[in-house]
């Protein structure tokens, strides 16, 4: 199973991971020059939080063995994959309670702009950072210091 990790002593906060991120999952294709960063419906599924000293925070979901975030779920819209490992959601299941957002000890989940649905990392699955590819999520190959990087656990 693959995983992300980060070592956050390398992240210099450049944001290039969110930005490639909301250009992997966003609507219509194009490039990274025309991506829209003020677009609500196109928000970044990591974030990293300056902590005003210099240091930054990065926050991915870490795709746990025992997530809280899939117990919390009372519709069944968040699932443990045993065979890839990662912490799947399905939109259409959710019911848009946020328990998985209560739960989550790391942050990572968060309710969309609409408050209709959570949003969180799929590891780029069907999109430019395929789970085939080396390189593994968008990220991934964003990160000029390789402060993100995937491994197999």
């Amino acid at each position: 199973m693959k995983r992300i990790f980060v070592d956050a002593s390398k992240c210099d906060g450049c944001k290039n991971c969110s930005i490639a991120c909301m250009n992997a999952h966003r609507k219509t294709p194009g490039t990274i020059y025309d991506l829209c960063l003020t677009d609500p419906e196109n928000e970044s599924r990591n974030y990293i939080y300056n902590d005003g000293k210099g240091g930054y925070t990065p926050v991915f979901c870490r795709h746990c063995d025992e997530p809280d975030c899939v117990g919390a779920c009372m519709s069944g819209a968040l699932v443990k994959n045993l065979k890839t490992g990662l912490v799947e959601y399905d939109r259409d299941k959710c019911a848009a309670c946020y328990m998985c957002v209560m739960n989550c000890k790391f942050g990572v989940p968060k309710p969309d702009y609409s408050r209709t649905y959570m949003i969180k990392c799929d590891f780029c699955q069907d999109k430019d950072g395929d789970l085939s590819g080396e390189e593994g999520p968008s990220c991934v190959a964003a990160c000029p210091k390789q402060a993100i990087f995937v491994k197999e656990v």
